[in-house]
């Protein structure tokens, strides 16, 4: 497996003058597929690090950008909710031509930094997401006490299968709260009530491990394949197999794309996101700095 770069696509000092800083989470719609228009989604902060929801159009023969949206499609939630801090990204799925968001919902806290958990709303207008209601369709259970957050929604024989980040524990690092996250697996029959059994898919491999991003599933050939980021020090892309959905082998070594050896993705690589388009596939995602320094684009050789 070899994905080749094609560079940066987003640069955020676009939005800026919005008040606008990084682009997280990005995840492709395909407008045109034989032309190779997308509509990109993706994450931007305020200038009160609050999370928001908005879209660039992206055109793949002539590799530039179309249209930026001018205003937000989904804002933070009303105040006390559990996504009045922020709003990112998780995944989008289309139902009886529907568009659904399922993503992660910022309430900040005080003895640790914040609590997360999961939202869905749908697509009304092309131009703005609709909550189909102000709670979270996943929170904290008995058996998951802390946060859960970066879903990725699948439908697979009429089943919808979620990978979602589930917090494992907080840990106080001389005075400082580290999160540990892995990544678990969930099932619903509608999409909004889900079942979740404690199911862990991707796990620590080594102490150094300590968090997961948004994952990033697809079935092929009877096979499950997950695209996701982990981390020590700096997020890198791993990669692994399942027959199930459920039971995972991690092959991390096949992920087929690396940091550059320098600029704006030179430090780190995350929140991968691939769709096909123009009988090629293509990977989007995010560099330094969790999305500060833009949204890049590979093809796989």
């Amino acid at each position: 497996m070899r994905w080749k770069k094609l560079g940066l696509i987003f640069n955020p000092d676009s939005i800026k003058s919005y008040g606008l800083t990084a682009s997280l989470m990005p995840v492709a719609n395909i407008l045109d597929r034989d032309n190779g228009i997308i509509r990109v989604y993706f994450s931007p902060r305020d200038n009160n690090g609050r999370s928001q929801v908005r879209f660039f159009d992206y055109n793949l023969q002539e590799s530039k950008v179309l249209k930026v949206s001018d205003q937000a499609l989904l804002l933070p939630g009303k105040l006390g909710t559990f996504d009045d801090s922020g709003i990112t990204i998780g995944s989008i799925i289309k139902n009886q031509n529907t568009i659904y968001l399922y993503y992660t919902g910022w309430h900040r806290t005080i003895t640790v930094p914040m609590n997360n958990s999961i939202g869905v709303a749908k697509l009304e207008n092309e131009r703005r997401f609709v909550r189909l209601g102000d709670g979270p369709i996943l929170t904290r259970t008995l058996e998951e006490p802390y946060s859960c957050a970066s879903p990725f929604v699948l439908i697979d024989n009429n089943k919808y299968k979620m990978w979602y980040a589930s917090m494992d524990k907080w840990e106080d690092i001389n005075g400082t709260p580290k999160h540990y996250y892995n990544i678990k697996y969930a099932e619903s029959n509608d999409g909004v009530n889900w079942t979740r059994n404690n199911i862990v898919a991707i796990n620590y491999q080594n102490s150094e491990e300590y968090a997961f991003g948004r994952p990033f599933v697809s079935k092929e050939n009877g096979i499950f394949k997950m695209w996701y980021s982990f981390r020590g020090d700096f997020y890198k892309i791993g990669y692994a197999e399942s027959q199930d959905g459920v039971r995972w082998q991690r092959k991390d070594e096949v992920s087929g794309i690396k940091v550059s050896s320098d600029g704006w993705d030179s430090e780190m690589i995350e929140y991968p996101y691939i769709f096909k388009c123009m009988s090629n596939r293509y990977m989007l995602y995010n560099g330094n700095g969790y999305g500060k320094s833009g949204i890049g684009i590979a093809i796989y050789e």
